[in-house]
């Protein structure tokens, strides 16, 4: 298993990162978005604004991406975590591996300051963030705006 690390000074190409968009569109299973709001994440992660980018963490195995991890910095250090975990996954034929751990030791690792992610109450996931001391601290409203 190799990991590499795409981020805005040695970003990924367009090519890897519809590779990488359609790999999280297919693993995030019900959890996941729609393939233009991961895409918006990737490219945002890409970013070389000072106040936007992240990083993309993947495993690789035989040339294929088994994990993809895609970090957002949210540019607002001191009152809210520097960084959301936007999207995680692994290929659904390497899970029970260990590898959800892995790349998250990883991208504890290579994330600068704290780190934030929403996770919904029925996602498996949900215990591999508790093992690594993530908290539900709030509870997260939204309003969603229509056009009117």
């Amino acid at each position: 298993m190799n990991f590499k690390t795409y981020n805005p000074a040695d970003p990924a190409t367009l090519l890897e990162k519809q590779t990488i968009m359609r790999f999280l569109f297919k693993h995030l299973d019900e959890f996941g978005d729609s393939e233009q709001s991961i895409m918006n994440a990737i490219e945002y992660a890409m970013s070389p604004q000072p106040s936007a980018g992240g990083f993309i963490l993947l495993a690789i195995d035989n040339d294929q991406i088994t994990g993809a991890v895609v970090m957002n910095r949210t540019g607002m250090q001191g009152y809210i975590p520097e960084n959301i975990l936007v999207y995680i996954a692994v290929h659904h034929d390497h899970r029970g591996e260990g590898l959800g751990k892995e790349l998250m030791k990883r991208t504890i690792d290579t994330a600068k300051g704290d780190i934030a992610l929403h996770v919904e109450p029925d996602n498996p996931a949900r215990y591999l963030y508790e093992k690594f001391h993530f908290t539900n601290k709030y509870l997260e409203m939204r309003l969603i705006k229509t056009a009117s």
